[in-house]
């Protein structure tokens, strides 16, 4: 749905690295009619991921990550995440086939069947990053061990827990980062769905 029009006044680059940071001035259409003071915004321009929840519906366990994160470097219980596998689109790469390359550079599992979960922005105030989610079938009895690419410097260690327990991770603050805790949730909401669609095979 688009409410009105954006007047973009000037963009310019402030910072151009392994991500960039862009300056715009603009103004925009207001519900009530007319259009916005112009005003300056910043916008972290870091290309668009995926995120897939690794499930074995045949032991009802889930495949988690643990990796330092920069992000979380000042929080209390440490910069040590617990997630789900994760990866920025490429030029040429399905959102899809990225799931699966993850899953096997992350956690060493191969995906056999993707469900789709949806699409979200993790923080438009800020940041042009969506996020393309997934439920993938996996093998969960092959999953452990240490991965992830030197080049990149990733050092995670994969856990596979039940998903009942992964469940009470979320109110106890383990689970803390977005895009666990909305693939978690979607299949609590759509398990029996899940397997159904996944019982044979």
């Amino acid at each position: 749905m688009n409410y009105g029009e954006v007047e973009l006044v000037s963009k310019s680059i402030c910072f151009q690295g392994f991500f960039r940071i862009e300056k715009y001035r603009l103004r925009h259409a207001l519900f009530a009619g007319g259009m916005s003071d112009e005003m300056s915004r910043e916008l972290f321009e870091r290309g668009h991921a995926v995120a897939m929840l690794p499930y074995d519906p045949v032991l009802d366990q889930v495949v988690l990550i643990e990796q330092f994160r920069i992000g979380a470097l000042n929080d209390p219980q440490g910069p040590w995440l617990t997630e789900i596998v994760a990866g920025m689109i490429g030029e040429n790469e399905t959102a899809a086939g990225v799931a699966r390359r993850e899953s096997v550079e992350e956690s060493g599992c191969e995906v056999s069947d993707l469900m789709r979960i949806c699409a979200y922005y993790p923080s438009p105030g800020a940041c042009s990053e969506t996020i393309e989610l997934f439920c993938g079938r996996v093998d969960a009895s092959k999953a452990g061990g240490i991965h992830g690419l030197d080049h990149e410097h990733e050092d995670i260690r994969v856990i596979t827990v039940g998903f009942g327990e992964a469940m009470s991770w979320i109110e106890s603050g383990r689970l803390n980062s977005a895009a666990v805790i909305m693939a978690m949730q979607w299949l609590a909401m759509h398990k029996s769905r899940v397997l159904q669609a996944w019982s044979n095979g």
